[in-house]
């Protein structure tokens, strides 16, 4: 099956595509046509999987609130670059910075989701100068995350299974790109509401998600995120980065959690206060993993609380 070029995520739209070179890669990102250049910088960050579309709600709404908003494809994803290294926490990091300097700011609000969320906590602990403020969905600290999964039997067996596999080489890759993408589609369907299955916004979501998998290498590099993540518990550098994880924050810190998100759990992200002690938690009722793509509209509402000066 041939795969995808990676403009087919260059969506038509209400919004301008764009592209950003930063700590030596391109990235594609993309903010809303009508966004002013001078007002205050949001970062959208994707998760696993996933890409920048992820964000369509988001983008719209903040720009209409006054904020530049910008939703990126992370390294590796869509149709940014795809480099052979550059999946580690550091790099991740720099990636944002890189971006955030690129675009003309010295400071910018960033929301993540999942792993996208992951490089928020990152950044803000690795160039605290340069976040104003972050929103997490779906991720907790990393060392909230590493916890729990030595101590909480339950967060061990939501997350465990899927992550172990992903360690092996190329037959991952070949898992989540066969049968079109079905892989991703299942995910998607194993982490969300039931409620939402039926809906046209899942049947959307799915099948861009499909495609955009099966770009060539967007496989490999999401799974790198993964396997750096492994590795790394067991080398000198993630427990270096680990270390540099235990700073705690003083900015904004805004943790947003479906209630029925099987994949992160109630008590794993109750823990983030150990990093971030002011940080406020808003539960999404009735949904799971995915709470901005499930509830748009109330997951807006609070990012727009948390980006208002």
């Amino acid at each position: 099956m041939i795969s995808p070029d990676p403009s087919t995520v260059r969506f038509a739209g209400p919004w301008t595509h764009r592209d950003i070179h930063a700590n030596g890669i391109r990235f594609h990102v993309v903010e809303s046509s009508d966004a002013p250049a001078d007002a205050p910088l949001v970062v959208l960050l994707h998760g696993f999987a996933d890409f920048w579309w992820s964000w369509r709600h988001q983008l719209t709404a903040l720009t209409e609130a006054g904020h530049r908003a910008v939703a990126v494809d992370l390294r590796g994803y869509g149709d940014t670059d795809k480099p052979p290294r550059g999946y580690d926490g550091w790099t991740l990091a720099g990636d944002v910075v890189g971006l955030i300097r690129a675009l003309g700011y010295g400071q910018a609000t960033l929301i993540g989701h999942a792993d996208g969320g992951l490089v928020c906590w990152a950044t803000a602990a690795l160039h605290p100068r340069m976040v104003r403020s972050i929103g997490l969905i779906g991720s907790p600290h990393p060392k909230a995350l590493r916890q729990a999964v030595l101590r909480n039997k339950a967060q061990r067996r939501a997350l465990l299974p899927s992550f172990l596999r992903y360690q092996v080489p190329l037959v991952p890759e070949r898992a989540l790109t066969k049968n079109a993408g079905d892989a991703v589609e299942q995910l998607l369907r194993l982490r969300t509401s039931p409620a939402w299955h039926g809906t046209e916004e899942f049947a959307d979501a799915a099948r861009q998600m499909r495609s955009a998998i099966r770009i060539a290498g967007a496989a490999h590099s999401a799974l790198e995120y993964q396997r750096w993540a492994f590795r790394s518990q067991f080398r000198g550098e993630g427990r270096r980065f680990m270390r540099a994880m235990s700073k705690e924050l003083t900015i904004p810190v805004l943790q947003i959690r479906g209630e029925l998100d099987p994949y992160v759990l109630a008590r794993t992200v109750d823990a983030d206060t150990s990093w971030a002690p002011e940080r406020r938690l808003h539960t999404v009722h009735g949904v799971g993993h995915y709470a901005h793509q499930e509830a748009p509209d109330e997951v807006t509402e609070q990012l727009l609380a948390l980006c208002r000066p």
